[in-house]
């Protein structure tokens, strides 16, 4: 429903920056700048810490097949992630989109892989097998509160994360009118059929303990089935998480742009490189942030901080895609979606976002919030009142010298 009702905001505001554009065209320049400035400081850099932690899990499972592995080789492995990614999107966009492509066939590849065996599995299925996936056992030892059912769907949600990335590079997809819904239709089919089907395979080689207990659920697969050659399943996994990453970045980069362009960031986060044409300031803030989230951080709380304070802003977005239906029906668009959609997933992002502070408040989601609400403290002085120091234009400067990038027309 999420993605259905983003397609339609896409081909009503024709533009890159996802919920930020969304945001700033329908509500104005205040809640847009919140937008971006959550977007750029806790989503994007959240949001890739955490795809690099799963990374480096995959790529570190294998030397430690009888433990966890430490934490702190597992951040050292997630950081070379983040700075590999980081530099090839900064060097080649086209290097970008065929890493993306490759890896996405690896990542297919290895789901396929991990269906099959588990059909044969199921095929030869022992007692035990058929006792995981009995249906009065599925729900054994669940506890029932908001608070666990809001976590619960802040990890299944993030799984299915990327519907919403190309609305962030709107501007450079071809017949974006035609392709943007035709994409995410083909994609989101693909991945749901996908995951359920893994994870059914999942279930009939390892017990439900044993799920919940492994670090690195396709390497744990990938040793039960396939023995001394489980290692292939860890390099197929991190592939995957690794393509993910890549998307992160390539998506990532283009809102810090976006908002700088629309005078919301300083100016040299909306410049891009003479030569390469990549927005590479934009990507290298990105970077800082990110490696900065990953020095305190462990894989479970960034997902929640970071599904809490998104699911806020979706929830606004498409807010402004009910009023626009309701208001606004004249404006041209290509495709439209039945205005039950938007308004059932605006009630399950006040639920996502209201129910664990509710039924279990934790000091956490303060703070988020707090931040937040910070962004004022930068929006009334510099974006308001227009405000701009002296030693901000001379550091702009340098930088666009030191890194050789210039302003970039909007439909370069």
């Amino acid at each position: 429903m999420c993605t259905l009702s983003y397609a339609e905001l896409g081909t009503v505001i024709p533009e890159s920056g996802g919920e930020f554009i969304y945001i700033l065209r329908i509500y104005g320049s205040c809640p847009a700048f919140f937008a971006a400035y959550t977007t750029i400081i806790v989503l994007k850099p959240f949001g890739a810490t955490a795809a690099a932690l799963s990374v480096a899990e995959y790529v570190i499972a294998p030397f430690y097949p009888d433990c966890h592995p430490p934490e702190l080789v597992v951040k050292c492995a997630a950081a070379v992630a983040i700075l590999v990614v980081t530099i090839v999107n900064v060097i080649n966009v086209r290097v970008a989109i065929r890493i993306q492509v490759i890896f996405l066939v690896a990542k297919v590849l290895a789901l396929t892989v991990i269906v099959i065996g588990g059909i044969v599995e199921l095929v030869q299925s022992s007692s035990v097998i058929v006792e995981n996936l009995k249906v009065e056992n599925a729900f054994k030892g669940t506890q029932y509160s908001l608070n666990n059912l809001g976590m619960a769907f802040y990890q299944g949600l993030w799984a299915y994360g990327g519907w919403y990335n190309l609305n962030y590079v709107y501007e450079e997809l071809k017949r974006p009118e035609v392709n943007l819904l035709r994409a995410v239709i083909i994609a989101f089919s693909l991945v749901t059929g996908l995951y359920l089907l893994v994870n059914v395979s999942y279930l009939t080689v390892m017990t439900p303990k044993e799920l919940m207990s492994s670090s690195a659920v396709a390497v744990t697969w990938g040793n039960k089935v396939f023995g001394s050659w489980g290692w292939i399943m860890s390099v197929a996994a991190a592939l995957s998480a690794f393509g993910s990453l890549n998307g992160s970045y390539y998506s990532g980069g283009r809102v810090c742009f976006v908002a700088a362009r629309e005078g919301h960031m300083p100016d040299i986060l909306a410049m891009a490189h003479v030569h390469r044409l990549t927005p590479s300031p934009a990507l290298i803030f990105t970077t800082i942030i990110s490696l900065l989230v990953l020095i305190p951080g462990d894989f479970q709380s960034i997902v929640n901080y970071f599904s809490f304070s998104a699911w806020i802003f979706y929830g606004i977005t498409l807010s402004g895609l009910i009023y626009l239906k309701i208001k606004k029906p004249e404006l041209p668009r290509s495709y439209r979606v039945p205005i039950i959609l938007p308004i059932l997933v605006l009630l399950a992002a006040i639920c996502l976002v209201l129910a664990p502070i509710i039924d279990d408040p934790q000091i956490e989601y303060l703070y988020v919030t707090l931040f937040i609400l910070s962004g004022a403290i930068i929006y009334i002085p510099f974006i308001h009142y227009k405000l701009c120091p002296k030693l901000l234009t001379k550091l702009t400067v340098f930088l666009q010298l030191f890194l050789e990038v210039a302003p970039e027309d909007k439909n370069l």
